[in-house]
């Protein structure tokens, strides 16, 4: 067919042609999970990009237009992709420098039979804060935890979901989390800001999960902690590492940093230059020794497993994985956007969300509906952020609105997922079904369902001021205005609803 020389000129697709490239990829990421039982979805989705620009072609795009569309999503991410590199560092420089191990040593100390299950879930928490990482906390401190408790007579499908709640809610606000990271830079916005934006739904969600494992977990007050496990863990951490409070100041200088509204990047790796002096200063490494952890990771060989197998992290090379995803996943995004697939899908949504509760309860159900039907996080914030973000700005919503219902419905929804990778790395390493732990995982599944209320009640729904819009201008971030994609710089600040 001929092909046209001005993208302008192709008219959108039908709701079956936009739609059509997103459920073929879908489908081919639904084998790779399901059938053939890997996590890992880059090659579908990079699949995924092929079926979409072969419709874009076909529907008269060039190959320059479609590249261009996938670049300039990208490029609104490598801050973000940055922040990750640097968060590899940090994790690798705080265990080095004795931050991480003094936290964990702290948690361990807190734990009583009555007390069990309130303390896993605090101790998770501290841990997944502290290095960004659910699945490292779950891997690491949750199976000890799972062992602990088992010693003690708890039911392993309590203690799995309160290791689940905390393991998941430092993820969720760790500003070392990877989807903490990725969900604002798809939406265009802050991390320090979507980070307390998630607040209003985080707190109640966790004291709601706490004061459960408190009142259930008082009925196993009689039992008795004698655990070699946990001993061995205690003593190795006391023996290897010097655990002075001196060693709290990396994250001391980043808090402050967050807290004062710096800049998310020069503040994170602030914390590396202030963890690698720690490192040297208080623990005794070399200059190449933290050369080393910055790109590799630290290496634990205590010769106690537990310990090793917590403490073996970090590094700009484990970052990798993924952010070759978000590259891919971000790429699939920008091509369906520049080929007006999304606009599409999003003018159907639209039709029936008309109001701002709609709208929110919409996002949250995208997110949601995608990340069940993929099993994949990044593929489910990715798409809807994308999809929304233009929403939202037309109705004077600030964008971590959308950021936070991202996170709720994806990030906390992934180990309530059997077949999702969360799910499936939660399930294999703890050793408990999904299904059994996810009652007890209280603090995931409430956030969602304090989402619900507030996209309902319109609590808590943060409103762009005059500062976003000028923002937006400058970035020309697209702004969805009576049913028309307007670019931000094209538009007045009269015509959005600002606060």
């Amino acid at each position: 067919m001929a092909r046209n020389t001005n993208t302008q000129t192709v008219e959108k697709p039908s709701f079956l042609m936009a739609f059509l490239p997103l459920l073929l990829a879908v489908i081919l990421v639904a084998v790779q999970v399901f059938y053939y039982g890997d996590v890992s979805p880059h090659v579908p989705l990079a699949l995924g990009i092929v079926i979409t620009a072969t419709f874009g072609w076909y529907r008269g795009y060039r190959w320059k237009e479609m590249q261009d569309g996938m670049f300039n999503v990208i490029h609104v991410a490598l801050p973000a992709i940055f922040i990750l590199y640097t968060i590899g560092m940090i994790i690798g420089t705080w265990i080095h420098a004795g931050t991480v191990p003094l936290m964990i040593y702290w948690g361990l100390q807190v734990l009583d039979p009555g007390y069990f299950l309130f303390a896993a879930c605090i101790i998770c928490s501290i841990v997944s804060v502290a290095t960004g990482t659910s699945w490292g906390t779950t891997g690491t401190m949750g199976l000890a935890l799972i062992g602990i408790g088992e010693g003690l007579g708890i039911p392993v499908h309590m203690t799995a979901g309160a290791v689940v709640s905390g393991a998941f809610f430092g993820d969720k606000m760790s500003p070392l989390s990877d989807t903490t990271n990725f969900s604002p830079a798809v939406v265009g916005s802050n991390l320090f800001t979507h980070i307390r934006n998630m607040l209003p739904v985080t707190i109640p969600a966790m004291v709601l999960a706490l004061g459960a494992y408190l009142y259930f977990g008082l009925s196993f007050a009689d039992g008795n902690i004698n655990n070699a496990k946990l001993e061995a863990t205690v003593n190795t951490l006391q023996s290897e590492f010097n655990l002075s409070f001196i060693v709290l100041l990396p994250a001391v200088v980043v808090t402050y940093l967050a807290v004062t509204k710096k800049p998310a990047l020069p503040g994170l790796f602030s914390g590396v230059l202030v963890g690698g002096v720690c490192a040297m200063a208080v623990q005794g490494a070399g200059l190449h020794d933290i050369f080393n952890t910055v790109l590799n990771g630290y290496k634990s060989n205590t010769g106690v497993a537990e310990v090793d197998s917590l403490l073996s992290k970090g590094g700009i090379m484990s970052m990798n994985w993924t952010v070759t995803l978000i590259l891919i996943a971000l790429a699939f995004g920008g091509l369906l956007e520049a080929t007006r697939c999304l606009e599409t899908i999003l003018d159907t949504i639209l039709t029936f969300a008309k109001t701002q509760a709609s709208l929110l309860l919409s996002a949250l159900a995208s997110v949601f509906g995608i990340h069940i039907v993929t099993g994949d996080v990044f593929l489910a914030m990715a798409l809807p952020g994308r999809m929304f973000a233009p929403a939202f700005r037309g109705k004077g919503i600030h964008p971590t609105a959308l950021s936070r219902s991202m996170e709720d419905a994806g990030t906390l929804s992934a180990p309530l997922i059997p077949w999702s990778a969360g799910g499936v790395f939660v399930a294999g390493t703890l050793g408990v079904a999904t299904l059994a732990y996810l009652p007890w995982a209280i603090a995931c599944w409430a956030s969602l369902l304090i989402d619900i209320a507030y996209a309902i009640t319109g609590a808590f729904i943060p409103k762009a001021t005059e500062e976003d819009f000028s923002e937006w201008q400058d970035r020309d971030e697209a702004v969805l205005i009576d049913g028309e994609m307007v670019p931000g710089s094209q538009i007045e600040a009269s015509a959005l609803r600002l606060s």
